[in-house]
């Protein structure tokens, strides 16, 4: 079995419908509309910010994955295995920031909401109170050093949910196992023309804008 149908590669074809189909002639990944306007989220996240974001940074990542995986199946035809272990650090980054992007935009809602009843009482369980989650997840995203993502999760072992930091665009399913459910974006590209460099107000503020009903179908879907 080729590497690119192993770990990570299999998680990126596996973890978004937007992907890349397995089979002899590999589609390109595309960027995903999103699912409101861009200037839908003001006054939490400003027009320009989402416009960048989208349209430039996760593009970016959509464009460079594509070329890693094509870089990945030419290696893969002459059997250059030094090629091909060179690559896959260039496959989770822009196929981890990929994935960490698609399910952002779908966790965030100009309209909000509030979890669902399962989901609630899930997470009073495991954290005390959905303010007592919040405080933990916000501090734990604020503490990223440098860049990273903030997470919530499902770990389907302990079937318990469970929060969990990651560096850079690591995605979150194939770094710890954990399925995320809402994750929270701390690249200073997310926040910093609007927030400059006080993260913590970023942070604090999101919460305002969670699509709840996005959070909890994620969660009953990884708990089913």
């Amino acid at each position: 079995m080729m590497l690119a149908r192993s770990g990570f590669m299999s998680f990126v074809r596996c973890a978004h419908p937007g992907a890349a189909s397995v089979g002899a002639q590999r589609q390109k990944h595309t960027l995903p509309d999103l699912p409101y306007d861009y200037n839908a989220l003001e006054p939490i996240i400003s027009t320009e910010i989402m416009q960048l974001h989208h349209s430039k940074h996760h593009a970016t990542y959509v464009n460079n994955l594509n070329v890693a995986e094509e870089k990945l199946k030419e290696a893969q035809a002459k059997n250059c295995v030094s090629t091909i272990i060179s690559l896959q650090p260039a496959v989770k980054f822009n196929g981890g920031g990929h994935i960490n992007h698609t399910i952002f935009w779908q966790n965030l809602s100009p309209t909000g909401g509030c979890p669902s009843k399962e989901l609630e009482e899930t997470i009073k369980r495991d954290f005390g109170s959905l303010e007592n989650m919040k405080a933990q997840l916000s501090a734990l995203s604020v503490g990223v050093q440098g860049s990273g993502w903030g997470w919530l999760g499902y770990n389907k072992q302990t079937k318990r949910l469970q929060l969990a930091a990651c560096a850079n665009q690591d995605p979150l399913e194939a770094t710890t196992g954990l399925v995320p459910l809402f994750g929270i974006d701390v690249w200073e590209h997310a926040y910093y023309l609007q927030y400059k460099n006080v993260r913590p107000d970023y942070v604090k503020a999101i919460f305002d804008i969670v699509n709840w009903k996005d959070v909890s179908d994620r969660f009953a879907k990884a708990s089913c």
